[in-house]
């Protein structure tokens, strides 16, 4: 037995990292890097990362672990030309043998759509888009069909091209914007959609993980949606087993072991924890499940899901 509870040397098991990022801030305009003042984070204070982070940067991080492929999710780069950051990965790539895939930012309701999702799929990298649709700031405020959310009708109009581009969906919105997912998942049959970091339960309160879970088993419903472990941090707290695991396990008990997957969020997750810390606690939260439960969660469903 390792210290993680695994059944097995973690240190010699294949990973498949299903979202990071890297930023070169010298070269490339990322705003919230580059900005003053910087923007309210929901991990607080973020001035640790708003420097280069590259794949030595990455490797040096993954320490002890394995990590065979990955994917690179959009770092909200300059929004004037999103393509530009297609391009970079695809040298980063070249030259690093990281990222596997790339997920690049659209937004579906912009004019130029169809011209930006054309200019993303010209790169053999490329598996979707992410884009965060417009969002309430507590569950008291959330309505239906707003400007710029997922019931928007223009919004819809640019979603419905990702079928024809071959693209998914990458979601990354707070828990209670998730039954407007479950109505575009169920509208759109033949996109896949991932949702991003866990559907972000922040509020640890009992009725804020109550929201969250019923949110999560509406939104499972729709077998066209899979779902990401990470981004579990909380501000100003280390990221422990004891706060994070129950998260984990429910959002594994709710999705299914086949339509879920860990991914590091680094570097911004490293402002809650190291990522052997992290992957350490995402391999002792399951230690009870099967080698290949394992195996789904830490590397085939995302071969799966991503087409690596």
């Amino acid at each position: 037995m390792t210290q993680t509870g695994a059944p097995f040397d973690v240190t010699q098991f294949p990973i498949v990292d299903a979202h990071h990022h890297f930023w070169d801030l010298k070269n490339n305009y990322l705003p919230w890097l580059c900005d003053e003042p910087p923007i309210p984070f929901r991990y607080g204070d973020y001035s640790a990362i708003r420097k280069n982070y590259m794949p030595a940067d990455y490797r040096h991080d993954t320490g002890k672990y394995r990590v065979v492929k990955s994917v690179y999710m959009e770092a909200e780069w300059d929004r004037r030309d999103p393509a530009a950051e297609t391009r970079w990965v695809e040298k980063i790539n070249a030259e690093a043998g990281l990222p596997s895939a790339c997920i690049s930012h659209a937004e579906p309701d912009r004019a130029d759509i169809a011209d930006v999702l054309a200019a993303h799929a010209k790169s053999a990298l490329i598996r979707g888009i992410r884009h965060k649709p417009k969002a309430a700031p507590s569950p008291r405020d959330a309505i239906r069909g707003a400007p710029g959310s997922m019931d928007d009708p223009r919004w819809r109009a640019g979603y419905a091209l990702l079928e024809r581009f071959g693209l998914s969906y990458d979601l990354q919105t707070p828990w209670w914007h998730l039954d407007a997912a479950a109505a575009l998942a169920a509208d759109f049959p033949h996109t896949q959609i991932i949702i991003n970091h866990t559907g972000l339960p922040s509020d640890r309160s009992d009725e804020g993980l109550r929201g969250w879970r019923q949110a999560l088993e509406t939104l499972s419903r729709q077998p066209n949606v899979a779902i990401k472990i990470s981004g579990i941090g909380r501000p100003n707290l280390p990221w422990t087993v004891e706060a994070n695991g129950p998260i984990i396990r429910d959002t594994i008990s709710i999705f299914g072991i086949d339509r879920c997957m860990f991914a590091s969020n680094f570097p911004v997750d490293g402002l809650t924890g190291s990522f052997e810390t992290i992957y350490d606690g995402f391999f002792a939260s399951i230690s009870d499940r099967s080698i290949d439960d394992h195996r789904k969660l830490f590397f085939d469903n995302a071969v799966r899901i991503y087409r690596l």
